[in-house]
């Protein structure tokens, strides 16, 4: 059997590496576009009306309170809590918000709170998948189309490549492990 967990085994890891403020900004770009295509799909939806805007607004709130909730809720329990090591610069700033606990509770942690932001990939698609039913709009479908490839191809990628592939914590993730190939022999 191939313990996939093994550092030695995994092409991507790569030695604990301090990231500027450019690559932070790189691993967040995709979630930064998911919040944005996420809003301007209710521009659009209601006629960049007073309610589109409203829940636009709404979207955008909720994205930036998923990053924070994250960042309280499940940052102090890294191992690079406070550390440049963090690849989305979540750590340095959660620091801000709370002290370090036990890295022992990070996956539970983990677990518990990453349900609060889940609803950030479904709203915008469910929203526009049913209004592109009742009222086809081609800017709709372009946005529609647009933000599955990024929340759903482009931000996971990059995720597991980037910034959760090279994570010093990522063996400690339950993300992450879902996604490991494990190989059994007969």
């Amino acid at each position: 059997m191939l313990n996939s967990t093994n550092k030695e085994n995994c092409d991507k890891y790569r030695p604990e590496k301090e990231y500027t403020n450019i690559e932070v900004l790189l691993d967040n770009l995709p979630y930064i576009f998911m919040g944005i295509i996420g809003a301007a799909i209710n521009l659009i939806i209601f006629k960049i009306s007073f309610l589109g805007i409203g829940l636009s607004f709404l979207y955008i709130a909720y994205t930036i309170l998923g990053a924070i909730w994250i960042m309280i809720f499940v940052c102090p329990y890294c191992q690079y809590f406070d550390t440049s090591f963090c690849p989305c610069g979540y750590g340095k700033i959660s620091s801000r918000f709370k002290e370090k606990h036990p890295e022992t509770m990070f996956s539970k942690k983990f677990k518990k709170h990453i349900p609060f932001i889940v609803p950030l990939w479904i709203i915008p698609l469910l929203e526009g998948g049913v209004y592109l039913f009742l009222d086809y709009n081609l800017t709709l479908l372009i946005l529609v189309i647009a933000f599955v490839i990024n929340s759903y191809i482009i931000l996971p990628l990059l995720a597991r490549i980037y910034g959760c592939g090279h994570c010093p914590q990522k063996d400690d993730c339950p993300w992450m492990f879902q996604m490991k190939p494990s190989i059994n022999n007969p």
